[in-house]
């Protein structure tokens, strides 16, 4: 390797150029989503009335989807951890687990907004129902995102390429575990407030 690639993997700043680009990109989604509760916040404040969450929305599903999501997170530790040894087929299958576990946080979530729809509540409705379309309707896509990168990611571990990017492996579990960090902040301030 060439002290020129070098420099371009490590930057003066020390850290790899592809995780620096992960953390940049991952400063301005806080802010997109801080920006969202910020709203969230003070239009809730603001209102007048507000509907009970327990007497909306399925609290019950809701807290399984928030379990669905962090065990998620955990099997992306596992993939990270694998990549890092050199195991590919358990680095797989930990990508697998996510994936899947991932997709069923989607399904859960078309299932709960079929539980709004069906009781009346739409993004058109109502403040609340505008809000809580919209907060978690950004961060679905944001998990979706992140499902089409996994998938991504598991396809081209077949390559032999692959084992010289095991880094994106990394680069993508931070975005993955930020996806899950918003998630547990949105099931807070819609649910538990």
């Amino acid at each position: 390797m060439t002290a020129e690639a070098v420099d371009l993997e490590r930057p003066a700043t020390g850290v790899a150029s592809g995780k620096l680009g992960v953390w940049i990109f991952l400063a301005s989604e806080v802010m997109f989503f801080g920006a969202l509760v910020g709203s969230y916040l003070v239009l809730r404040m603001g209102s007048a009335s507000w509907p009970l969450p327990a007497a909306t929305l399925d609290t019950t599903l809701l807290g399984i989807n928030t379990f669905v999501l962090i065990t998620s997170s955990v099997t992306m530790v596992n993939a990270v951890r694998a990549a890092e040894r050199g195991d590919l087929p358990a680095m797989r299958r930990s990508l697998l687990a996510t994936i899947l576990l991932g997709g069923t946080f989607l399904g859960l979530k078309a299932f709960d907004y079929a539980h709004l729809v069906g009781g009346g509540i739409t993004i058109g409705s109502s403040l609340f129902g505008a809000c809580y379309f919209t907060l978690t309707g950004f961060h679905g896509l944001h998990v979706l995102g992140g499902l089409v990168t996994l998938v991504s990611l598991l396809l081209f571990s077949r390559r032999p390429a692959f084992a010289r990017r095991i880094a994106w492996i990394e680069n993508a579990g931070l975005y993955w575990h930020f996806v899950d960090v918003v998630w547990i902040v949105l099931f807070a301030i819609l649910v538990l407030l």
